[in-house]
């Protein structure tokens, strides 16, 4: 029914009088956070509430809700996310591990239709915004999940297909997802080839760029135990998103921790157990700093916007990388060299600033004052080598200074390196 403008403020005012949330329409470039429902059985409102006024304080705009079919706590706890996130102006959508797990086409319907017209849920072109992790081999289901729905905008990762295969179901889909947000094994940095590639086979449609600040795992159980070079990657992707402009980002991840891909500090109770040796005492939250700016920067299309504030971020391992065993840790997933021979022995940061600065960073009371290497914009980025110097690390930038942990050359309790970063904000 077409409703002419003066008869639809008229029902939008009504519905905001009868204190209905309307859902959240997708208007222009937007960020979202993969956030793991696999890890929070019985988690409380206020956790929800905590890690939604942080994203949305960083800049986020809302979560990707990954779900297994398999998990009992998904009604309580997506009800949860999606009351507290329409609280809040902050967008959800259910985003379908099939990775994972195995979903009937009843129980995707069954999901849809629940929160398709919650206050927070995204609609694209009114439609639902609806994601997956993998799933290839389950696309001839969506169209009955569009017509017993109503229709859905569907974004789905299927990037074991790479560009071209999805590109051969560009009917079934209304855009796309790239998980590939690290580089490749044995290779030290990622560029842009499979972005532009999946730009140019979507011919148009909805282009969702992933965009990660780390990545290590080291799970036997789940046969996981790979390190992707991440030295330089939150400021390479970041510079990259300002290249590619895509229509959608999303951040992997929120809570990964299993994967050292988070960018919050670690909820205990939300770490896979094995992961617990190599992600206590890492704090990953000093990563968003920069998001508000570069968020900024990509929905202007323009790195020349202000500056929310001055500051840095920077990340380091707390052992050199060769200091005892690396623990059978490849060099990204499929690799087999070592993950020694993917990192370097140095601290990384990004300052945001109004101008180029030197910086100096102390390790073990050992100063060294550099210049930027790279760029973008009012993002500037540096690294200063270990140069076998241990000790705490403090980072200074226009006299402020922040000391995060120190560096050792002791192997950590588990006989192996750990190839997981910490980070602090100055």
């Amino acid at each position: 029914m077409r409703l002419n403008i003066a008869a639809a403020i008229g029902l939008l005012a009504n519905t905001a009088l009868a204190g209905v949330a309307l859902p959240r329409q997708g208007a222009g470039r937007q960020v979202f956070a993969h956030y793991m429902v696999g890890l929070t059985s019985g988690q409380t409102r206020d956790q929800w509430q905590t890690d939604i006024s942080q994203a949305k304080s960083a800049g986020i705009d809302g979560f990707a809700l990954n779900i297994g079919s398999q998990d009992s706590w998904n009604g309580e706890q997506l009800q949860l996310a999606y009351d507290v996130a329409a609280s809040n102006g902050f967008s959800m959508f259910l985003s379908f591990d099939m990775a994972a797990s195995s979903w009937s086409v009843d129980q995707v319907i069954s999901l849809v239709n629940q929160y398709k017209n919650s206050g927070s849920q995204l609609k694209v072109n009114g439609k639902p915004f609806v994601s997956t992790f993998e799933g290839p081999g389950w696309a001839d289901n969506w169209g009955s999940v569009r017509s017993a729905t109503g229709d859905i905008y569907l974004v789905p990762d299927w990037s074991s297909l790479g560009a071209q295969g999805v590109g051969s179901k560009l009917s079934q889909i209304d855009g796309a997802f790239n998980w590939g947000a690290w580089p490749n094994a044995n290779e030290y940095t990622i560029n842009t080839g499979n972005d532009v590639a999946y730009k140019s086979t979507l011919q148009g449609k909805s282009y969702m760029m992933g965009v990660s600040p780390y990545f290590y795992t080291n799970l036997p159980q789940y046969n996981k135990n790979w390190y992707s070079s991440s030295d330089s990657l939150w400021y390479d992707r970041w510079k990259q998103v300002l290249d590619i402009m895509p229509e959608y980002i999303e951040i992997i991840t929120w809570n990964d921790y299993g994967e050292s891909s988070y960018i919050n500090d670690p909820i205990p109770r939300q770490i896979v157990s094995g992961a617990e040796s190599y992600i206590n005492g890492f704090g990953h939250s000093a990563f968003r700093f920069i998001l508000p700016y570069f968020i900024s920067a990509y929905k202007a299309g323009n790195a020349n916007v202000a500056l929310p504030s001055e500051g840095a971020v920077a990340w380091y391992r707390t052992t050199p990388a060769t200091v005892c065993s690396d623990g059978g840790t490849v060099w990204g997933q499929g690799g087999g060299a070592s993950a020694a021979g993917g990192t370097k022995d140095l601290v990384s940061v990004i300052v945001l600033s109004n101008s180029s600065k030197t910086i100096t960073v102390s390790i073990g009371g050992a100063s060294q004052t550099v210049s930027a290497s790279s760029s973008v914009g009012k993002a500037y980025f540096y690294q200063v080598p270990f140069n076998g110097r241990t000790g705490a690390v403090t980072v200074t930038v226009d006299g402020k200074s922040t000391t995060g942990p120190q560096i050792t050359n002791a192997c950590p309790p588990t006989g192996h390196v750990n190839f997981n970063s910490v980070a602090i904000q100055v």
